[in-house]
C-alpha cells in the first residue's frame, strides 16, 4: 500500500452545504504501485445549533487519477466537520492525512415542525407551533401571514406579523366572526426565510 499521506490539506467552504478540498500530490515513488486516485473521508462532528452528538457516519468520496482537489456536496448548514485525505493504489489506501476541522455557515431554516390552531372564539384564534427540526443556524424570528377566505374562496387582504424566535404561541385577536382564515408560517435565520407551512381555521359563528 502507499507509504505517505497527502500533505498541505486545505478546505475552502463555499456555502452552507458545499466545500472544496485541496491537497498536495504524494511523490509518485511513495505510491508503490499504480496511482488510482485519492479518497476524502469526511464526517459531521456536531451541529452548532444543537449539542447533540449522535452516531458519526463517515462519508467517502473518491477522486480518480492525479487530481489534487475535490468538491464535498450535501453538507449540513451550521455544522462542524472533520476530514482527511488518503492516496489509493491497486493494493489499497495509504495513511490518512491529519484530520482537518471546518465549519459550515448558517443556512435558511427548515419549515416549523408543526402549526396548530385552537380555541376558536368569535374574534380570536390561538396559534401554537414547534421550532424547525433543522434550524440550520440561529433562529432570529418567525413570520406569520394570514388572510380571510370568503365563501367563494376568494382571498382577502394579507396581514403579516413578525414574532420573536423564543415565542411558541400567539393569540390572534380582532378577527371577523364565522370567517375562515388561511395561515402561512415560517422561520428566519440571519441568512433568510425558510420554507413555510400553511393551515386553515375558522372563528365561531356565535357564542
Amino acid at each position: 500500500v502507499p507509504m505517505v499521506a497527502p500533505g498541505n490539506v486545505q478546505v475552502h467552504v463555499i456555502n452552507s452545504t458545499l466545500a472544496k478540498v485541496h491537497w498536495d500530490p504524494v511523490p509518485l515513488k511513495t505510491v508503490r504501485g499504480h496511482l488510482q486516485g485519492y479518497k476524502v473521508y469526511y464526517w459531521k462532528v456536531q451541529s452548532l445549533s444543537r449539542r447533540n452528538r449522535r452516531h458519526v457516519e463517515k462519508k467517502i468520496l473518491t477522486f480518480r487519477g492525479n487530481k489534487t482537489f475535490g468538491m464535498l456536496p450535501g453538507l449540513e448548514p451550521y455544522s462542524s466537520y472533520k476530514l482527511n485525505v488518503r492516496v489509493v493504489n491497486g493494493k489499497g489506501e495509504g495513511p490518512a492525512s491529519p484530520d482537518k476541522v471546518f465549519k459550515t455557515p448558517e443556512g435558511v431554516p427548515g419549515s416549523p415542525s408543526f402549526l396548530k390552531i385552537t380555541n376558536p372564539t368569535l374574534d380570536s384564534l390561538t396559534l401554537e407551533w414547534g421550532s424547525p427540526t433543522h434550524p440550520n443556524g440561529v433562529l432570529t424570528s418567525y413570520t406569520l401571514r394570514f388572510q380571510p377566505i370568503n365563501n367563494t374562496h376568494e382571498l382577502g387582504p394579507l396581514v403579516e406579523i413578525r414574532i420573536p424566535a423564543n415565542e411558541s404561541s400567539l393569540i390572534l385577536k380582532n378577527l371577523n366572526y364565522s370567517t375562515r382564515y388561511k395561515f402561512y408560517f415560517n422561520a428566519q435565520t440571519s441568512v433568510g426565510s425558510g420554507s413555510q407551512i400553511t393551515e386553515e381555521a375558522v372563528t365561531i359563528m356565535d357564542e
